[in-house]
């Protein structure tokens, strides 16, 4: 949460911003905002869009980094075994993706044939939802304990940016980040181009099913009999991400083999995720994991606005080049794999102390 005071002095104003931080709250807010949509349109026939969209972005910002934050915190305050947290993370790679499944269907029950009428009973289900998710976070979890906004602003500047491998991360999460956003956006014209008729309901889950087949292949790769490296599985997967995106790229119009690409590509994310969580869990000090991740998204969300301006609005760049695009990021990201395991592991307990 965020609190602003302003004051007036010589013609100045400064603003002293307090942030009270403490992912008890703010996974709060996650499910406020769920909330207020949900009965926004349950009691308004024509919602604003940007009012939905910007609370909708906000919460899943907030979903991308607090969750994980919080659980790796909580695993170290419980002292458990370091291989409990990355089995955790690839569960919440997989049921991440089977709730988005799960979501799809009762959200198409309640929709029905009528897509008007339909409106208001999902948003109904979406405001009990977001009650039974503030319910639970109020009543059956405990809150981490807080750091003064100037303690953290100096451990985050002194250890985030003075530590080069954690810069590689950063890199890496961002192109990432980018091209899973850029995918959502081109991946349904990208199959229906031409005029051709596409069943995109049964694609969708078929997507996330592969996610959820590349997150259970991650705990084998890292401690089965055969076991890798994090960053040589991240390596390989980032370099068949760039492929997939090249392919993509060049225009490749057979609609079985780009179904077939984009489920490549969301096994290899589903591998991606838990490896990079795991990743951070051995260069970034839990307290500080969650602004490492919110100064990933930044760049990635910038791209993305700039590609939309450029695309939607001026009309001077197409699809494909976007596309090749994000696949450039890949290969970066892939050389950012490759040098974060030639510079090797930095130990970060005493970062508290600089």
């Amino acid at each position: 949460m965020f609190k602003f005071q302003t004051s007036l002095n010589s013609n100045k104003i400064d603003i002293y911003v307090h942030v009270q931080r403490g992912q008890k709250k703010v996974c709060l807010i996650f499910f406020i905002l769920h909330l207020f949509v949900g009965v926004w349109k349950s009691i308004t026939a024509h919602p604003s869009v940007w009012v939905a969209n910007i609370c909708l972005s906000l919460a899943s910002s907030i979903f991308s980094f607090n969750f994980e934050t919080w659980v790796a915190i909580e695993h170290e305050k419980q002292g458990q075994r370091q291989d409990i947290l990355s089995d955790t993370f690839w569960l919440m790679t997989f049921f991440e993706s089977a709730a988005l499944i799960g979501g799809q269907v009762l959200a198409n029950w309640l929709v029905g044939i009528d897509v008007k009428k339909g409106v208001v009973p999902s948003s109904t289900a979406s405001v009990f939802l977001s009650i039974l998710g503030i319910i639970c976070v109020s009543r059956g979890w405990t809150e981490n304990p807080k750091m003064a906004f100037d303690d953290y602003r100096t451990s985050f500047f002194t250890y985030i940016f003075g530590d080069k491998r954690i810069w590689l991360l950063v890199l890496a999460q961002a192109c990432l980040q980018f091209s899973i956003a850029l995918f959502w956006i081109l991946w349904a014209p990208t199959l229906v181009a031409d005029g051709r008729e596409v069943h995109l309901g049964l694609i969708f889950p078929s997507l996330l099913g592969a996610r959820m087949l590349g997150s259970t292949v991650f705990p084998w790769l890292i401690s089965g009999p055969s076991s890798f490296r994090t960053e040589d599985c991240l390596l390989y997967a980032f370099v068949v991400l760039g492929f997939v995106f090249s392919i993509i790229a060049y225009d490749y119009q057979e609609i079985g083999i780009l179904v077939a690409l984009f489920c490549l590509f969301h096994a290899c994310v589903g591998l991606i995720l838990p490896s990079l969580a795991r990743l951070r869990t051995m260069y970034v000090p839990n307290e500080l994991r969650g602004g490492m991740i919110s100064l990933s998204l930044a760049p990635a969300n910038a791209a993305i606005l700039l590609f939309l301006l450029l695309r939607g609005f001026y009309r001077n760049i197409e699809n494909a080049a976007m596309v090749a695009f994000a696949a450039l990021g890949l290969f970066i990201a892939a050389g950012c794999m490759h040098v974060l395991k030639r510079w090797g592991k930095q130990p970060y307990q005493n970062w508290h102390k600089l």
